[in-house]
């Protein structure tokens, strides 16, 4: 039987053509390879986290937040049951209000001593002058004397009774100055602008003291990490230009700066990385994006999201065409 090989030919010619297209696609279509004092890596976008957490422990009444939700400093994240702490409140200011009562009394008592005494040392007085003359007895004027004593002692006691009065009286007020504190704290609230992460507990569930109630990340201090190897790494300035340019909007590029270089080597993570580079020991690098680009696409910022960062080893030569800052 006789084969006809044109039908195959022709077919390994159209694969042929087809193949070389491709390849001459890849090769001429590529971006232009980035200069020698560029460097390009791969990277995460992570942005500052910060936790609301209770400093006592109660139980959640209300989390008034949501993941996603973007929160002003000062807004209220979580509140804590607080009826224990109220009645305590009460109880402190009753004892507040008892020992400002004993101070009102230790003063009378001073008073009534210091009286008693003015009598006792006229009345000796009196007596001294008597005596002199004839017209008093001795037992009399030692009488005198003894009074005068007794006064004296009662003006004693009477000032250390107002001390202790004094005394009750700022344990008191500092014991309600400290459920005063603690009421605070049953009101948890954001010590600065945020975007909640995480809400990590439900209206009704137990917090413990130093329990985290929601995870926010501060959406002005946002960085892309990579990671450099030492020779790399080691020429890294801090406060030197970079650049980014994210998976989700190629078409822009992004300024930032280098704002973290680690003082030790560690392993790639794993998403970071090639197989090969997972092997070696790198540096931990940051490059943050300047807040007034944060602040003016807020509502853009996302954490986790990949891309490109690059740098320069050589800060005296140029940005290339293709990594000049365009932005949105």
């Amino acid at each position: 039987m006789k084969v006809s090989w044109k039908p195959v030919l022709g077919l390994a010619a159209v694969v042929a053509v087809v193949a070389g297209g491709y390849v001459a696609w890849r090769l001429h279509g590529r971006e232009p390879a980035l200069p020698a004092y560029v460097v390009s890596t791969n990277g995460r976008i992570e942005a500052e986290q910060f936790d609301i957490a209770s400093k006592i422990a109660g139980r959640v009444v209300e989390v008034t937040v949501e993941e996603g939700q973007m929160v002003a400093p000062g807004a209220v994240i979580a509140r804590l049951d607080d009826s224990t702490l109220q009645a305590q409140l009460r109880a402190a200011e009753a004892q507040v209000a008892e020992a400002q009562q004993a101070i009102a009394t230790a003063e009378a008592e001073q008073a009534r001593a210091a009286s008693s005494r003015r009598l006792a040392q006229t009345e000796l007085t009196r007596t001294q002058e008597l005596a002199r003359g004839g017209y008093a007895p001795t037992e009399q004027l030692d009488q005198r004397r003894s009074t005068l004593q007794v006064a004296e002692a009662t003006v004693t006691a009477a000032a250390a009774g107002r001390r202790r009065a004094d005394a009750t009286l700022a344990a008191a007020q500092a014991n309600a100055a400290q459920v005063r504190t603690l009421l605070d704290d049953t009101v948890l609230t954001a010590p600065r602008a945020g975007r909640v992460l995480y809400r990590l507990l439900r209206s009704g569930e137990v917090v413990a003291a130093g329990g985290r109630v929601a995870t926010l990340i501060d959406p002005s201090d946002v960085s892309m990490i990579v990671f450099l190897p030492a020779e790399q790494a080691g020429r890294l300035a801090y406060g030197a230009e970079a650049r980014l340019i994210l998976d989700p909007v190629p078409q822009y590029v992004l300024p930032a700066t280098v704002s973290f270089v680690a003082p030790e080597a560690q392993f790639t993570p794993r998403q970071v990385e090639t197989s090969q580079e997972r092997g070696n020991l790198m540096f931990r690098v940051k490059l943050r994006l300047p807040a007034s680009l944060l602040q003016a696409h807020i509502e853009q910022v996302k954490t986790g999201v990949r891309g490109l960062g690059f740098v320069r080893l050589d800060t005296t030569q140029p940005w290339p065409e293709r990594l000049q800052v365009r932005l949105p």
